[in-house]
C-alpha cells in the first residue's frame, strides 16, 4: 500500500449482521441509547453556498449569496438558542459537531455548547467536502486544536462535513488521536473500524433522522422530525428488548432551529423520554460503554 493511501472502504470493516454478535447490554437492560447531534457550520459568504433554499434568480448564480447565506445565518442569531433552551429545560446534553473555524466565527455559541458541558466533536475545519480540502491532515489538526484551545480537551469524536471521506481521511483521523466517527451510517450498534491497525470507532448516526435530509433535501413538512423520529424510536424501542439499539437525532440550528418546527423537536424528545428503559447519552458515552462492553466479551 503506497503511502498516504488508505484502505477501501469494505476492508476497514467485516461485514457481521447485528444478529450474530456477542450480545452486549446497556445498563439497567436499556432498551435503547439516543444521542443528539447539533451541527454548527461556518458558511464562507464568499464561497458556493453549501445548499440552498433559494435558487439563484433566473438562473444567474451570484456571490456573495446574500439570501441563503443569511438563512443559515439565522440558525446562529436564533435557532442555536432554541436548542439550547429545549434541551436543557430537559437536562439533556448534545454532541456538538463543529467547524474549527466555527470556533472563532461564533464564539458566543460555542462558550454556550461548553458551559453546557456538550460533547464536542471536529466537523471539518471549514463547511466543505473532505475530498476538496487541500490538506486534510492540516484541517484536521486545525479543527482539533480549536477546540482544544476551547475546551481544554481535543475532540474524540469527528463527522466529516457530508459525511464526506476519502480512502486516507479515516486513518489521518486516527493519526491525529479522533476515537469515534459518524459517517458510517451502516448500524444500529457500534462498529470498530480498522486504521492501519489502530481501532477506530462507527458510532451510530443518521441520514434518517436528519433535518438536513427531511427538511432541505426532501422538503417534507415541518412535522417529519416528530412523525419520523417518533416511529424510528419505537421501532428501535421494541427491537431493544432483545438486542440494544443507539438511535440518533442529527440537527441543524438553522432547519429545526426555525420557529415552525422547533415544537416537533420538543415532542419527539417528550415521547422519548416518556419510555422506560432509555439512556440519553453522548457520543463519547455511547463510545465508553461498548468499548467496556465488547472488552469484557473479548
Amino acid at each position: 500500500m503506497g503511502e498516504g493511501v488508505g484502505q477501501s472502504v469494505r476492508g476497514r470493516t467485516p461485514y457481521l449482521p447485528i444478529v450474530d454478535r456477542p450480545r452486549i447490554k446497556l445498563p439497567g437492560n436499556a432498551r435503547v441509547a439516543v444521542w443528539t447531534i447539533v451541527n454548527v457550520e461556518d458558511w464562507s459568504a464568499e464561497r458556493a453556498m453549501p445548499r440552498a433554499v433559494l435558487p439563484p434568480p433566473m438562473g444567474q448564480p451570484l456571490l456573495p449569496d446574500v439570501p441563503n447565506w443569511s438563512w443559515h445565518e439565522y440558525g446562529m442569531r436564533v435557532g442555536f438558542w432554541r436548542f439550547l433552551d429545549v434541551l436543557q429545560a430537559r437536562n439533556l446534553k448534545a454532541s456538538f459537531a463543529v467547524n474549527g473555524s466555527a470556533i472563532t466565527t461564533y464564539a458566543r455559541a460555542c462558550e454556550a455548547a461548553k458551559e453546557a458541558d456538550w460533547d464536542f466533536i471536529g466537523h471539518g475545519f471549514l463547511q466543505g467536502p473532505m475530498h476538496k480540502v487541500e490538506d486534510q491532515d492540516k484541517a484536521i489538526r486545525d479543527t482539533i486544536a480549536a477546540i482544544k484551545k476551547l475546551t481544554g480537551k481535543p475532540p474524540r469524536g469527528w463527522e466529516s462535513p457530508g459525511l464526506t471521506e476519502t480512502d486516507e481521511t479515516l486513518d489521518l483521523l486516527a493519526d491525529a488521536g479522533i476515537e469515534y466517527v459518524c459517517d458510517w451510517v451502516m448500524d444500529d450498534l457500534p462498529v470498530d473500524l480498522d486504521s492501519r491497525g489502530r481501532r477506530v470507532t462507527s458510532i451510530p448516526y443518521t441520514v434518517e433522522i436528519n433535518d438536513v435530509v427531511m427538511s432541505a433535501v426532501q422538503q417534507q413538512p415541518s412535522d417529519e422530525i416528530f412523525r419520523r423520529g417518533r416511529d424510528q424510536f419505537d421501532r428501535l424501542y421494541l427491537e431493544g428488548a432483545d438486542i440494544p439499539r443507539v438511535m440518533a437525532i442529527s440537527i441543524h440550528p438553522y432547519l429545526t432551529g426555525a420557529p415552525h418546527r422547533i415544537g416537533y423537536l420538543e415532542k419527539l424528545y417528550d415521547h422519548i423520554l416518556s419510555h422506560d428503559d432509555v439512556v440519553m447519552w453522548t457520543g463519547s458515552e455511547i463510545l465508553d460503554w461498548y468499548r467496556a462492553a465488547t472488552d469484557e466479551n473479548a
